[in-house]
């Protein structure tokens, strides 16, 4: 099954020529590669005006495997808590971006809280905006998306123990790349003060802490689910460190220090 792009010529260019040349130009802006190999890249999904700068930076800067499991949240409430998309192709203005069907049945046979269901995905945009990025950084690109709604801090730390089992079982390298956006709609001042708080905690590789933080906090993190997975599972690959590569807010486009939506880059290795 191909999953058609949904938000091509709002979020990012509908044409494919200038598609390439923004996510190049953004992408251009990064520093050097990682020197080993990253196991985990978190990366907004905003408009690419508002967002773009930061995904360029953080994708740039990453150096992932070519077979990737996408972590994005549930914006419509649609589909199942944890739903994968197991097959076919993701389709953007600058190519298809095939789904690792191998991967995505391993998956589903070690945890089967996984559950194959497109329906969580086909309104969904934030796993879509980050695809232009992929496409251009990751030569080779095999993607297995997951769209997390579940809520249960314990269950996503099962979940993540028994997607590793099966990660390793593959024997090849696996890169997981979580969307989100930090918080939303607050002063400039006061979005930093609140995402500063969650970003110790996902530069401490510590997912109880993040999901903690974000929750006590009232933080409007969108893909909270998502990177508290994420944590736990890259912290089960191995992964020991992790930096902030990233932060913006929509003011830098916008010109509202009033009311903005944060931007953050990190990446795990």
């Amino acid at each position: 099954m191909i999953r058609e792009p949904i938000v091509a010529g709002q979020f990012y260019p509908g044409a494919r020529a200038a598609l390439q040349a923004a996510v190049s130009g953004y992408l251009a802006k990064a520093g050097p590669k990682s020197a080993g190999r990253t196991l985990l890249a978190m990366v907004p999904h905003a408009g690419y005006v508002y967002s773009g700068g930061v995904a360029g930076l953080t994708l740039g800067a990453a150096n992932l495997a070519s077979r990737v499991i996408l972590l994005g949240p549930n914006h419509t409430g649609q589909g199942q808590p944890l739903a994968l998309w197991s097959e076919g192709a993701w389709r953007t203005p600058a190519g298809d971006v095939p789904v690792d069907a191998e991967l995505a049945a391993a998956l589903a046979a070690a945890e089967p809280r996984l559950r194959p269901d497109v329906s969580a995905h086909l309104g969904e945009h934030s796993l879509e905006a980050l695809l232009p990025f992929l496409i251009a950084s990751v030569p080779g690109l095999r993607v297995t998306p997951v769209a997390v709604a579940e809520p249960r801090l314990e269950v996503l730390s099962g979940v993540a123990a028994n997607m590793a089992v099966a990660i390793a079982a593959v024997n090849e390298p696996v890169s997981i790349v979580v969307s989100s956006d930090m918080s939303h709609y607050l002063s400039e001042t006061r979005a930093r003060e609140l995402d500063a708080l969650a970003l110790e905690r996902v530069a401490a590789l510590d997912p109880q802490g993040l999901y903690r933080v974000v929750k006590s906090r009232g933080i409007s993190m969108c893909g909270v689910l998502p990177m508290t997975l994420g944590l736990y599972l890259a912290k089960l690959l191995g992964a020991t460190g992790c930096e902030i590569a990233a932060y913006d807010t929509s003011a830098t486009a916008s010109g509202d220090r009033g009311r903005v939506v944060g931007y953050a880059g990190a990446l795990a290795g």
